[in-house]
């Protein structure tokens, strides 16, 4: 397929904002059951909810970008029964007005009491909407891997490890800013974060080494010949068959030769796996804002390779019948 850089800005960019969220949440939801040292972690809240804001904002800009008519934005969520796409477009601000919501209760200080029985835990606000943020952000991490899932002829993403890596991406993504985050504004939460972005981005590098190795084995289920729907032995195609292109010619191989798909795959698996684990276990024990900042820099950039090497991979059937032009 040919990758949109618009859609590969989304998927990114959104999923390091959905992870970043998460990782805020995380940390509330521990300190408050006393995994955690309590202190004052509002800096950390609000500076990463407007982050994680800034990062989705970010992204539903870029999404514009590959949208024909971006005036009729609106009609993409008409038809949410049936489709995973209209479904991301509904999940995607509402989870953004949670994470707004979360920030600015966070800023306001002392939350209001949601739920104080003279007896017995009290529930503030926050952890309300962070709980149903939570649940807005895992939805939208569903949607968007499923919206490529649920192609049943694209066999390369056609599998439960694609809304799976969507998900430990993103995550790894998102604890590495966190962790980068709270050693400019509190330096005592970098090694959980840090802590947990090791484990997430080993996570998802198990979860696309087995993508990868699944690929690899996959068997076309169509051939040339029944392409074509000429059954001799050896078929070549010489020629398009006609004078100039078409949308089927450009819009259904990225055009790159096959050594760019050989040098991409080792290029991301450095730079989004490797290196970031490294630099995270470096900078993880003095809380080096330099070290944890390089680390979600060069995974961000791991990712944007691994995101255009998603869609590169997926050989679409109709290139069978052109070949002469993929």
């Amino acid at each position: 397929m040919k990758p949109a850089f618009s859609v590969i800005l989304l998927t990114t960019l959104i999923g390091a904002g959905q992870g970043l969220f998460l990782a805020l949440f995380t940390v509330q939801t521990y300190a408050l059951v006393g995994l955690l040292p309590p202190d004052d972690g509002r800096a950390l809240y609000v500076a990463g909810s407007a982050l994680a804001l800034a990062l989705l904002a970010l992204g539903l800009a870029a999404s514009f970008a590959h949208l024909g008519r971006p005036e009729r934005a609106w009609r993409s969520a008409a038809q949410w029964r049936t489709s995973w796409l209209s479904r991301e477009v509904i999940v995607l601000p509402a989870f953004m007005g949670a994470v707004g919501l979360y920030g600015l209760l966070h800023g306001l200080g002392a939350a209001p009491v949601l739920f104080a029985p003279a007896q017995g835990p009290t529930l503030d606000l926050t952890l309300a909407v962070g709980g149903v943020a939570t649940l807005l952000a895992f939805a939208l991490f569903v949607c968007t891997g499923m919206i490529y899932a649920c192609l049943r002829f694209l066999a390369e993403w056609a599998t439960p490890l694609t809304p799976l890596n969507y998900t430990l991406l993103g995550g790894a993504s998102g604890f590495t800013l966190a962790a980068a985050l709270a050693a400019a504004v509190a330096p005592p939460r970098v090694g959980f974060l840090a802590g947990w972005a090791i484990v997430l981005t080993l996570l998802a590098a198990l979860g696309r080494g087995a993508a990868l190795w699944r690929n690899a084995r996959l068997k076309p289920r169509s051939t040339i010949q029944s392409a074509t729907g000429v059954k001799h032995p050896q078929v070549v195609q010489k020629s398009m068959g006609f004078m100039g292109g078409s949308f089927n010619t450009r819009e259904f191989f990225h055009g790159a030769a096959p050594s760019a798909l050989r040098l991409v795959r080792p290029a991301f698996l450095l730079l989004a796996f490797a290196l970031p684990l490294a630099l995270l276990a470096l900078g993880r024990d003095d809380a080096s804002l330099a070290l944890l900042g390089a680390a979600f820099a060069v995974q961000f950039v791991g990712l944007l390779a691994e995101r255009w090497y998603f869609f590169a991979q997926a050989d679409h059937p109709q290139n069978l019948y052109y070949q002469a032009v993929a």
